[in-house]
């Protein structure tokens, strides 16, 4: 008899979510940067194991929104943690617990009833940047944490039901213990996936996926939220994706000097992709996307 269930992954932004999940499936199933909300839709990263799978929902970050594309993606993780098996918080490790942390733990007492599923985890992250006392601590306060949102919500057996799991998604380390308990908490059922899928992300979704990946890595502070990049063109191997950004100020900063930033994004990105693929980048100006809502609408967000 096969199982399989849902587990939504939420924390507030750059936790090392994505990471994480990367990490468990096996496969690199989502992009990472060191810029706050890379992750801007909800991904299924696919761990299936002999007779069990396990679709980890990788979310945005929450966060206090300023624009509407950021209350879109904190409407999208909490819609995540819907009609789940499982809700992992990841917490970071190496920083103080702040308001960002209660946000997310008051979203998981909010959505954890008082039996049976979701089930609560919380995985403190990046444990390798900490020594044993250090990670005893922030343990500590993270159960703190969650048992003082739990008795603020009248839900004192929530506290009672978490389990907590100290990480390092970077280097793996106690990743394996997670890994095990996510796999043995799933109900019976047939699987959602193939079992040789890691992923639900589409082909085109995935290159420019990649490609805004390299983006962030290269602009990091100047621009990552006005960045949204779309493949409009694809006959293989010929692929076309488009970066928008906000400002004719920011087109000079994709480009870069002579086109080397565009020209280092595209290199690094073919990477990543099959080879004989030819991938050409365009830039395009939507002046101030990220605040109207039928620019929203039509990208999907």
């Amino acid at each position: 008899m096969t199982r399989a269930g849902f587990v939504a992954v939420l924390g507030r932004p750059n936790v090392g979510k994505s990471t994480l999940v990367n990490r468990l499936v096996g496969a690199k199933v989502t992009i990472t940067a060191r810029t706050p909300n890379t992750t801007r839709q909800a991904v299924r990263g696919v761990l299936t194991e002999g007779e069990v799978q396990v679709v980890l929902v990788d979310t945005p970050g929450l966060h206090r929104p300023r624009t509407a594309l950021g209350g879109r993606l904190n409407e999208s993780a909490r819609a995540a943690a819907e009609d789940v098996d499982a809700i992992l918080v990841v917490l970071d490790g190496a920083a103080a617990l702040g308001p960002g942390d209660r946000q997310v733990v008051e979203a998981l007492v909010a959505r954890t009833r008082a039996a049976g599923a979701p089930e609560p985890i919380v995985v403190v992250n990046k444990v390798d940047r900490a020594d044993r006392a250090g990670v005893a601590e922030h343990l500590a306060g993270a159960a703190a944490l969650v048992a003082e949102a739990a008795a603020a919500a009248g839900r004192p057996e929530v506290a009672a039901r978490t389990e907590y799991f100290p990480v390092s998604a970077r280097t793996g380390r106690g990743v394996d213990a997670l890994r095990d308990h996510l796999l043995a908490l799933v109900p019976e059922g047939p699987f959602f996936f193939p079992d040789e899928e890691v992923s639900d992300v589409s082909e085109e979704r995935w290159i420019a996926e990649l490609v805004r990946e390299q983006l962030l890595r290269r602009t990091r502070e100047e621009l990552p939220h006005s960045i949204h990049c779309r493949v409009v063109e694809f006959e293989w191997p010929h692929v076309t994706v488009e970066i928008l950004v906000e400002r004719e100020s920011q087109k000079g900063i994709v480009i870069g000097a002579g086109g080397q930033v565009l020209k280092e994004v595209g290199t690094a990105a073919r990477r990543e992709l099959p080879e004989g693929t030819y991938l050409e980048l365009r830039v395009r100006v939507e002046p101030g996307w990220q605040r109207r809502a039928e620019i929203l609408d039509r990208l999907g967000y």
